[in-house]
């Protein structure tokens, strides 16, 4: 059995797979990063200095009752609430990614089709064999040297 498994999982597919999601974990994290890092920041301050991740609706006060000056206090008071901040952040998050994405797949297609030879049209002439000359495919005389192809 434990032969088996190994086999399974030395497979191409397996390990393409491995590496894609572990590319991708790290991908996510370097996305994280720039959402809330560098993008977030100049939004909220447009915005009138509006930290997103820290927009919340308390839904039920926690054992210290609010207002509470930030969602980790919340939290920590046991707080129940609708973290509508942290889901624009996630939404951002998944637009860049899905940009990203696109922009590697569109990049992949050009390079794919850039190698595909484009299909040679099929031919509309041939040689006379007397003369040598390009004639229509169905031509019975050449119209050059007129001799009667077969």
């Amino acid at each position: 059995m434990f032969k088996e498994f190994r086999e399974f999982a030395m497979r191409g597919s397996v390990l393409d797979m491995a590496v894609g999601i572990i590319i991708g974990v790290a991908f996510g994290a370097v996305v994280q990063s720039l959402v809330s890092d560098i993008l977030m920041p100049p939004i909220g301050l447009l915005l009138g200095n509006v930290d997103f991740s820290n927009l919340y609706i308390p839904l039920v006060a926690g054992k210290v009752a609010g207002p509470y000056a930030s969602l980790a206090q919340a939290q920590v008071a046991g707080a129940v609430t609708l973290n509508y901040g942290q889901f624009i952040n996630k939404i951002i998050s998944f637009l860049i990614v899905a940009f990203a994405l696109f922009l590697v797949i569109k990049g992949m297609n050009r390079f794919r089709r850039k190698q595909e030879a484009p299909a040679a049209p099929p031919a509309e002439t041939k040689e006379c064999p007397f003369c040598l000359s390009a004639i229509a495919l169905k031509a019975k005389r050449c119209p050059h040297c007129t001799s009667q192809l077969g």
